[in-house]
């Protein structure tokens, strides 16, 4: 079975105790974020957050937070369908935590509620990408119980950061992130994360339908593949880890990965760490914008599919779109011109410009807070220059998530089953202490039965009638490899 392996990680977080790492972190954070800007591997830190008040998150806590006011589950099928179960597939409801966890435990109550329709032994509820500085945005104090500048990225905190509530099987599809890189600390219940490197994206499948900015689905369903359809998913190295309580997960750039809720609830949060590299995505990111809503806005509106993720408003115009290329491209040259002139001058290397942490620039008018990760419209970027690291520090503060052929050697002895439930805390069950738009989207329901068997976004009316559908051909236009030719050729247009 490819994906019949997972690396085993030891539980070692402080919760305060009387343990010797009670007061002392194995990293400081100058460490930590060379570590971070270093690895081209994920892995995950232990010891790291014993002390951040953002432990006692757990869903009860934040019900009693949020007192009474709904956001909006994505709601799927616990089924394993060999194609994926994209955003545009599920269905949405608008609830209260307190809801969400009288229909996770099976309370009567929650029988005329807005989970009434979904059986939960049949479905899964996720209250994912929710921007913390909107759903807490009367309470911004909250923000501080969220503290990466243990990382080594001061002033970043909860208001640069993504909560995930989910009830188990509650998944994301596979996916790379365009820009940044991703740190993801598991607050309750655990997660396990099936990722691939950029190595592998041939053997992903990738594909721009559905459509979201910064991110690039698979069209594979990685926990079951369909090889018939996809033979080269076979190639494919899967990296694959169960993230506790209390442990952080890096994820690097360009990294795939698929997530998954294992226990009945989970919550996590995240942060994506802008790169110097993410100046190109941005350019990449307008080209695959602009050419995916010119081709698909000119189909016959009867015909269309779903094709916008949920997390994109709506098709903006060809003008906004070349206002958006425009802007990035020139955000680039700018930042090219920076860099030489600091490297001309070393006495600048040590300045670097205000955090931002955005996973999406949309420059667009009227921008909604839901087109970021987080951060402002600013055309400025963090320039962030980290020496390399000679060896990474590997041990059991920092455990590699490596392939299971490479498992025993790197792990060794040092690691211990934890893949328990006993690694958890018996307070409250158990548990330490990409919203999505509010946009109403014509893939939204409530329908009981209108759920998960939908058609392939590739299939269309006339697919009987047509070898080649628009899907197909955007597949083509828009794949990451002619993409980045077609940026770099637009680039040096510019620079001439």
């Amino acid at each position: 079975d490819i994906l019949g392996y997972r690396i085993i990680l030891p539980s070692l977080s402080c919760t305060g105790g009387s343990g010797a790492c009670e007061d002392v972190k194995p990293f400081t954070p100058e460490k930590a974020k060379e570590i971070v800007m270093s690895l081209q591997q994920p892995a995950v830190f232990c010891n790291m957050v014993f002390d951040w008040p953002v432990l006692h998150w757990n869903a009860k806590y934040l019900s009693e937070v949020l007192d009474g006011r709904t956001i909006r589950f994505r709601m799927g099928m616990k089924k394993r369908d060999t194609a994926p179960q994209f955003e545009t597939k599920c269905s949405y409801v608008e609830a209260t935590l307190e809801e969400f966890l009288a229909w996770t435990s099976g309370q009567p109550t929650s029988v005329s509620g807005p989970f009434s329709c979904y059986d939960s032994s049949k479905y899964w509820a996720y209250a994912d990408y929710k921007y913390i500085a909107r759903i807490f945005e009367d309470k911004t104090e909250i923000f501080k119980d969220i503290m990466w500048s243990d990382f080594g990225f001061p002033g970043r905190n909860g208001k640069e950061s993504t909560l995930w509530i989910g009830s188990a099987g509650a998944n994301t599809p596979c996916h790379l992130d365009s820009y940044g890189c991703n740190l993801v600390l598991q607050i309750q219940g655990r997660k396990r994360w099936h990722l691939f490197p950029p190595s592998n994206t041939t053997c992903l499948y990738p594909t721009r339908i559905p459509y979201e900015e910064s991110s690039i689905f698979s069209k594979v369903n990685v926990v079951n593949p369909d090889l018939r359809h996809y033979p080269q998913f076979r190639k494919a190295q899967a990296h694959v880890v169960t993230l506790n309580p209390g442990q952080v997960l890096f994820v690097p750039r360009h990294w795939w990965h698929y997530v998954e809720s294992v226990d009945p609830i989970t919550v996590s949060i995240n942060s994506w760490i802008e790169l110097d590299a993410d100046h190109k995505a941005r350019v990449e990111e307008a080209i695959t914008r602009t050419v995916v809503c010119a081709i698909k806005s000119a189909e016959n509106p009867s015909q269309l599919d779903a094709w916008l993720n949920p997390t994109e408003v709506e098709a903006t115009s060809h003008e906004i779109n070349l206002q958006y290329l425009n802007g990035a491209i020139s955000a680039y040259l700018e930042y090219q011109t920076v860099t030489v002139s600091e490297d001309r001058d070393p006495s600048t290397h040590g300045t670097e410009k205000e955090a931002s942490s955005c996973k999406r620039r949309k420059i667009q008018v009227n921008t909604k807070p839901e087109d970021y990760k987080s951060g402002t419209q600013e055309a400025d970027f963090t320039v962030v220059k980290a020496k390399k690291l000679e060896k990474i520090p590997f041990g059991v503060h920092l455990i590699p998530v490596l392939p299971q052929s490479q498992e025993a050697s790197s792990v060794g002895a040092g690691a211990v089953e934890s893949d328990s439930r006993d690694l958890l805390s018996e307070n409250e069950g158990g548990h330490f202490g990409k919203s999505r738009c509010t946009g109403k989207q014509s893939v939204m329901s409530n329908d009981c039965e209108t759920l998960a068997d939908q058609t392939d976004s590739d299939s269309t009316a006339n697919s009987s009638q047509m070898a080649i559908s628009t899907n197909d051909l955007l597949d083509c236009l828009v794949n990451p490899q002619v993409i980045s030719l077609v940026a770099g050729l637009l680039l040096e247009r510019e620079r001439v």
